[in-house]
């Protein structure tokens, strides 16, 4: 990971936050709140199809590499490309607080 150029990080991605409201009914709706736009490296890692009640549904696994900033979580997610991308992982590669990665899925 020591070996990423800033350079590399050239697509915008803007991060949201969920905003939980209670419905009265002993549930919430949820609605996303958008924070930072920041630039990130984005890598497709692979995508599948699988049969979902009776339909083709498709999935798409992709990194996202971005400069490090505390606070990310797997609640949030990412928005690039008008694709919706929910964080399923974050990792600090090296320890060094200097990237972080995010693994997402495609929200279809």
């Amino acid at each position: 990971m020591s070996g990423i150029a800033i350079g590399e990080m050239r697509e915008r991605v803007t991060l949201q936050s969920p905003l939980r409201t209670p419905d009265g009914a002993g549930g919430a709706e949820i609605t996303w709140t958008s924070g930072a736009t920041i630039w990130a490296k984005v890598e497709e890692r692979r995508g599948s199809e699988r049969l979902a009640g009776e339909r083709l549904a498709a999935s798409a696994k992709l990194r996202l590499t971005i400069r490090y900033r505390s606070g990310i979580t797997t609640e949030m997610r990412g928005l690039w490309n008008a694709r919706v991308l929910n964080i399923r992982a974050v990792g600090n590669p090296d320890g060094r607080k200097r990237f972080l990665v995010l693994d997402c899925e495609e929200e279809t």
